[in-house]
């Protein structure tokens, strides 16, 4: 059984809250008191040692990290649906991965065309610094040769990589330099 713990005002739970809905999971909601300090607690801690919500139990398995938690539902129970595979594998791994790449193309032209128009009058993705919701898409985009997809049309998105890059304490990984 399927347990998630959080508190019904945090946006986190709810994200976690959300996709079990979305993909129709049974489970038990327990409710982890913050105003309480629950969260604080030696049992909670036992279960969490950084003392927040959301914590999914799927049996043994304890997932503490809201976006960890989502990645885990999608590929655990969502299948491709959920999250999947891009053309970046398709390119890296062969024709064998059985993507659709004339879509996968499709879609992330699609993605990029209104990344790129957001990021004509911004410098970053949501607030005036940078966010987690740059972290999260940059490596996406900035892999995109992987999958033989030229930025070189996106001035915009090329320049907000280029920020990313320059952040202090910015590590490479393969692929991104």
């Amino acid at each position: 059984m399927i347990k998630l713990y959080g508190h019904e005002i945090s946006g986190n739970s709810y994200k976690a809250r959300l996709m079990l809905s979305l993909l129709n999971l049974n489970y038990e909601w327990i409710k982890v008191d913050l105003m309480r300090g629950e969260h604080k607690l030696p049992g909670y801690l036992a279960l969490n040692p950084f003392g927040k919500v959301p914590l999914l139990a799927d049996g043994e398995r304890l997932i503490s990290d809201a976006q960890a938690i989502l990645v885990y539902l999608a590929r655990q129970y969502g299948g491709d649906k959920w999250l999947p595979e891009d053309a970046r594998l398709y390119h890296l791994f062969g024709a064998g991965t059985k993507i659709n790449i004339d879509r996968a193309i499709e879609k992330s032209d699609f993605i990029l065309n209104l990344l790129e128009q957001h990021l004509t009058t911004r410098t970053w993705l949501e607030l005036k610094r940078p966010t987690i919701a740059d972290i999260a898409v940059f490596p996406y985009v900035a892999l995109s040769k992987d999958a033989k997809i030229s930025l070189d049309v996106y001035p915009a998105l090329l320049a907000w990589i280029d920020r990313v890059k320059n952040l202090p304490g910015y590590i490479p990984m393969d692929g991104i330099y």
